[in-house]
């Protein structure tokens, strides 16, 4: 299996390892079958290259296609196991029209080609590459001028590595996904960079690892629906209006990543939306409208969501909960320069989760033995900021200066008691070396 070299951790290695391997039962198409466009109804523009499809007709099961360097005609159908090897200096162009490339077969190696030219609709899911089969190895693919990018579906324990993906250019939301996972197990998605497309998505997808790619002026960076036991790890991800979001899913770890920038109306480096046994750790959360957002999460009774050894520095709003849900540990996380380190709508309070060892850099307490651990316990109240928590419309005035001048008012002569909203009992006292600046 192509995870067996890539650690997963024992809080998902069990169920991991208990759960079926849903890539080994019969394939069951439900998939609508990808229609080619016909070469002569494509853009005349490659009217005259050589079709690709005759060098893979003429390449037998098993064999090797290394083609001369060229530019080449699509739509290309690979319906048997073979390797093709473009050694970066092939074009295939699909003409503007449909799908260019369909690999419809298991065992196979597609590596250093240039896919450009697909259709532009979303009706037809127009893509420079389908994988439709499984243990393929797609490598080092240029893909531009493309509404999809690379599509799996019902294909897994394939490796997807080292491609270069844009979308055409459309405004974002009528773009079409980079990476797409779509019933798809047990992948592994490696060292990509996604630049200028709508979204990467793994949906109905479990056992998928996400391994040092980057991805930068998309939507989400990753988006997983009903997708469990998947590893996001050591990904840069910049200037995307969301980062990473898990929608019902459980047993997913997102650790050692890069999320910046995730600004705008809905920016977010880390969402949850009904998740549950969720590990976020070590990860760099810098410059977002949110960090971390967590609405009805963790949704599975007796789980919980652990957040360990994150850097929060500098965003709008570093948690932000939608509501006084608990379940959620925050443990040795550090917390510098954010606007908000915390929030609770509806009036709530973050105090029936656990906050321990984390670094505040409003912490205003001392210690006196060097245990390197603050002598008195860390609270965060609210106080006049408790307007725009309550009311989600007065967000816009935050930092006005009225809005200030009060809240300063009102620490300084609460109009009455304020609210808890956590309690760290042992708050981390110095600010790690590592992330000193």
């Amino acid at each position: 299996m192509l995870l067996a070299s890539f650690a997963i951790p024992v809080g998902v290695a069990a169920e991991f390892e208990s759960s079926p391997d849903l890539s080994a039962t019969p394939r069951v198409d439900v998939d609508k079958p990808v229609e080619l466009v016909p070469l002569s109804e494509r853009d005349p523009r490659i009217h005259h290259l050589i079709p690709f499809q005759k060098l893979v007709d003429a390449t037998p099961a098993g064999g090797t296609l290394k083609p001369k360097p060229g530019t080449y005609a699509g739509p290309v159908l690979v319906d048997k196991p073979i390797v093709i090897d473009g050694a970066g200096k092939v074009t295939i162009d699909g003409g503007d029209k449909g799908t260019v490339f369909v690999l419809k077969a298991n065992s196979s190696t597609i590596r250093g080609l240039h896919l450009t030219g697909s259709g532009s609709h979303h009706d037809t899911d127009d893509a420079c590459i389908n994988v439709r089969g499984n243990n393929n190895y797609i490598e080092s693919l240029v893909i531009d001028n493309c509404l999809f990018g690379i599509d799996l579906k019902q294909s897994s324990n394939n490796v997807i590595r080292n491609n270069q993906i844009r979308s055409k250019p459309l405004e974002l939301g009528v773009r079409g996904d980079g990476i797409r996972l779509w019933y798809s197990m047990n992948n592994r998605i490696e060292g990509n960079r996604v630049v200028d497309s709508r979204d990467n998505v793994a949906w109905y997808s479990n056992g998928n690892v996400f391994y040092r790619n980057y991805g930068t002026r998309s939507r989400y960076s990753i988006h997983f629906m009903f997708a469990n036991n998947n590893v996001v790890d050591s990904n840069n991800f910049y200037d995307n209006a969301v980062g990473v979001y898990l929608m019902y899913n459980e047993n997913t770890v997102v650790r050692n990543n890069i999320f910046s920038h995730s600004n705008g109306a809905t920016g977010m480096a880390i969402g949850f939306k009904e998740a549950s046994a969720v590990q976020i750790e070590n990860n760099e959360i810098i410059y977002c409208a949110i960090g971390i957002g967590s609405d009805l999460s963790p949704f599975q009774p007796g789980t919980t969501i652990q957040v360990k050894g994150n850097r929060f520095a500098y965003n709008g709003i570093a948690i932000a909960f939608n509501s006084d849900r608990d379940g959620h540990y925050f443990l040795k996380n550090i917390f510098e320069g954010n606007l908000t380190d915390v929030s609770v709508g509806g009036a709530g309070s973050a105090k029936r989760n656990v906050w321990r060892g984390n670094y505040w850099d409003d912490y205003q307490g001392f210690d006196r033995n060097n245990d390197g651990v603050g002598d008195t316990p860390y609270k965060l109240h609210a106080y006049a900021d408790r307007i725009w928590m309550e009311v989600p419309h007065a967000r816009f005035f935050k930092n006005a200066p009225l809005m200030e001048a009060i809240d300063f008012l009102e620490r300084l002569a609460p109009f009455s008691d304020p609210e808890l909203i956590l309690h760290d009992d042992a708050p981390m006292f110095h600010l790690p070396r590592k992330a000193r600046k």
